[in-house]
């Protein structure tokens, strides 16, 4: 016990220091910033949730005596929280029933259904949601309110730059729009990455209790399809609804890309240059941004066709996985 509490402790220590590391407006603290979720996360995946917990709970408490109570609730909701919780669903898992009695293989160990990674998913997308929604409620409590202070506040750190008084309110005219999306955006990918980053460290040292998930067989709730058209809907309100509707889908559609990569990883399965292609495709969307919009399509495409059933079907068993 004494030992899990120094390790959550320390976790928790490095994630708040990571966390706060922003305050120096250093270009690395940028980096740190988005990775403070990672010790919690190994924390949570090597010794236990409740391991996380107390040490979220412990930085949380310190980050407010020493900077005030706002960065203390920021840092519980955008780190601990999402810390803590996805690396208890990462563990989460229940029994299979037991074969028949006088079977010989009644005598194996029983089977763990695990937390499927796809529902993980769709909790990154909520927690994405809260923390963008989070965040922009604290500039006001109604569209006009939230747009004027993101734009005050794009002009302000735009007008340093020797670009034309004019060029600088369009531009930020342009970024007003953009900002929400950009930001659930980066909360998808940084928690994912997170998460991701935390499996394999915790996998090499050989504290993750639980197999690998088959990646590439990942899929989200049939529902997910359904809420992501709700929103797109409302995205055509205005006002806050239409704010809160584009942040749902966003997250969903970056979602729905992961899915599309897992059904590119299935997909080519039997090509030779599978992994120049792969490597391609995530250089391509990295470095442009935009071609993300096929893995959407492609991930959709899957939920409504089933395209890697029917590519299974159709094709010998597959190589082991990469």
């Amino acid at each position: 016990m004494i030992a899990m509490l120094m390790i959550a402790v320390a976790a928790g220590a490095a994630s708040a220091l990571m966390f706060a590391s922003i305050i120096s407006g250093a270009l690395v603290s940028l980096l740190l910033f988005y990775l403070a979720p990672l010790p919690l996360m190994v924390t949570a995946l090597g010794w236990g949730p409740l391991a996380a917990a107390v040490g979220g709970i412990a930085a949380s408490a310190t980050l407010g005596a020493i900077f005030g109570i706002p960065y203390s609730i920021a840092f519980a909701v955008m780190v601990a929280l999402p810390g803590w919780w996805l690396g208890h669903l990462a563990l989460l898992g229940r029994t299979i029933d037991p074969m028949p009695a006088g079977n010989p293989a009644a005598q194996a160990p029983p089977a763990i259904e695990w937390y499927p990674v796809g529902r993980i998913l769709v909790w990154i997308a909520v927690f994405a949601f809260i923390t963008t929604t989070g965040a922009l409620l604290t500039l006001g409590a109604d569209a006009e309110t939230i747009t004027a202070a993101l734009r005050r506040g794009l002009i302000k750190v735009l007008s340093a730059s020797s670009q034309p008084i004019g060029d600088v309110e369009r531009f930020a005219d342009m970024l007003v729009i953009v900002a929400p999306i950009a930001a659930t955006i980066i909360a998808m990918v940084t928690l994912t990455l997170n998460l991701w980053l935390a499996a394999k460290v915790t996998l090499t040292s050989g504290r993750l209790n639980r197999p690998w998930p088959e990646l590439r067989a990942t899929v989200l709730p049939p529902m997910t399809l359904v809420a992501l058209l709700v929103a797109i809907a409302l995205s055509f309100v205005g006002g806050i609804v239409a704010i809160l509707a584009q942040i749902v889908t966003t997250a969903l559609m970056i979602a729905y890309a992961l899915i599309g990569f897992a059904v590119l990883h299935t997909l080519t399965l039997s090509m030779a240059s599978r992994g120049f292609l792969l490597a391609g495709a995530y250089t391509v969307v990295a470095a442009f941004g935009w071609p993300i919009i096929a893995m959407v399509a492609l991930g959709i495409a899957d939920a409504l066709f089933g395209l890697r059933q029917r590519f299974l079907q159709t094709r010998p068993p597959p190589l082991p996985a990469s």
